[in-house]
């Protein structure tokens, strides 16, 4: 299946806007998880975890299935492929864990944070608003640089596409050139 140039030019619009918006979102959820466990005012803590219970609850998610399953399109719409370039395969991959761990790890260790200060108690683990921003920052980074660098080259599977499309040189037709 191969995309129109304009739905092809939409998905990817789409892709890098909903990407973009999930690194920034991180990036405050970061600034979030460090304003709660730097400062000490109980008020400031309880806000900074509250926001981002409110972030990780209604933005996160959307972002993540909208940047998977955009860049799902685009891969398989057009000649990148999911399976051919290391470069591709590897963003999926990341993309898919991250969304698993944001939805496993990140979001209920958000939401015991928030239950706990919100109760009146003191943090309970600092990790728990520090250490999904900080993994899911690093990861979105780094697929960030290999978007832009497309580093690795092909898979075994994209060679063995690029071998199979390529004619065979008629030695009869071919001119000497020496």
């Amino acid at each position: 299946m191969k995309l129109s140039r304009p739905v092809r030019r939409a998905t990817l619009v789409v892709h890098v806007a909903a990407s973009a918006s999930w690194l920034g979102l991180t990036l405050g959820l970061l600034a979030l998880g460090i304003t709660a466990t730097t400062t000490g005012s109980p008020v400031t803590v309880e806000a900074s975890v509250r926001a981002m219970k409110l972030f990780a609850d209604w933005l996160l998610l959307p972002l993540a299935f909208l940047a998977l399953l955009s860049g799902l399109l685009l891969s398989l719409g057009t000649p990148w492929g999911l399976a051919k370039h290391r470069w591709v395969y590897t963003k999926f991959w990341l993309t898919l864990a991250t969304t698993t761990a944001t939805v496993f790890a990140l979001r209920p260790g958000v939401g015991s944070a928030a239950t706990a200060v919100s109760a009146g108690g003191a943090l309970p683990d600092p990790g728990d608003v520090l250490m999904g921003p900080i993994v899911s920052l690093s990861a979105y980074l780094f697929m960030t640089v290999i978007s832009i660098l497309k580093p690795w080259g092909l898979t075994r599977r994209g060679q063995r596409i690029r071998t199979a499309a390529r004619k065979p040189v008629d030695a009869g037709a071919a001119r000497q050139t020496a």
